[in-house]
């Protein structure tokens, strides 16, 4: 896959069906584990100020371009007739995959996050997939033991993609330390997709969405949670675009 760096990382040059592609391959090839992830400003502005998270995406085999700023950043780097025309929106490609398998039992797939409620809710929504196995994980750190028992329950599964809902950088951080350890899939760290999709959080209009301003819907919805997030993280997004632009 084709990748430009912005802000030091490797952001695929791709769309939705050019993202789904890829994973379909690499989950049919099931020669090792693969990681991906969707990424915004706030996991580049993460891991391009904090070395140690630097180095858990630099485990990630394919980084999307989630945030509109992004596929703005990657349009700015490429000529005309190859330009982006829209996002990899983490929870539309969770879509555009659970689509392209639906009916096709060599394409299963396991939840991995969320309460029981919420895997509850998307087992019954996707049920034209087949879902191999779910799994709500105990809140807060987790001993050894429950690391083996996630990664038993992904083998035993023989899941093909392996959906991570555990909240960024969380699933990231759990996904490059085990990546080694994982049985042969594609592992995607989802965020609050789950969420969306079982309807629990709702999500920003599209034509928001498009605007790049989602952040300051979901800001708006979740103030307490969210404020460190996209205050913090879009200012260093941007501080870190001035400054390669003016290195450059």
């Amino acid at each position: 896959m084709e990748t430009r760096l912005i802000i030091g990382i490797p952001v695929a040059v791709t769309d939705y069906a050019g993202a789904a592609r890829w994973c379909r391959d690499r989950a049919l090839a099931g020669d090792r584990a693969y990681a991906v992830s969707a990424a915004n400003t706030h996991l580049l502005s993460h891991a391009r100020h904090d070395e140690d998270f630097g180095k858990v995406m630099d485990r990630f085999d394919l980084i999307c371009p989630d945030g509109m700023p992004l596929t703005w950043s990657l349009n700015a780097q490429l000529p005309s007739d190859q330009k982006l025309r829209d996002r990899v929106y983490g929870p539309t490609l969770m879509l555009e995959v659970l689509k392209e398998t639906e009916g096709r039992n060599r394409h299963s797939h396991f939840l991995l996050g969320g309460k029981q409620s919420t895997l509850d809710q998307l087992t019954g929504r996707f049920s034209r997939n087949e879902i191999a196995g779910s799994y709500s994980p105990p809140f807060g750190e987790w001993p050894a033991e429950e690391n083996e028992k996630i990664i038993r329950l992904i083998r035993e599964s023989g899941a093909k993609y392996v959906w991570i809902g555990l909240g960024c950088p969380k699933q990231e951080a759990w996904l490059a330390r085990h990546l080694d350890l994982l049985p042969p899939a594609v592992y995607f760290g989802i965020g609050a997709a789950f969420a969306f999709h079982a309807g629990e959080v709702k999500q920003a209009p599209a034509f928001i969405q498009k605007t790049g301003m989602e952040w300051l819907f979901r800001l708006c919805a979740e103030p307490r949670r969210l404020w460190k997030r996209y205050v913090v993280h879009n200012s260093l997004f941007l501080f870190y675009t001035v400054k390669d632009h003016v290195s450059d």
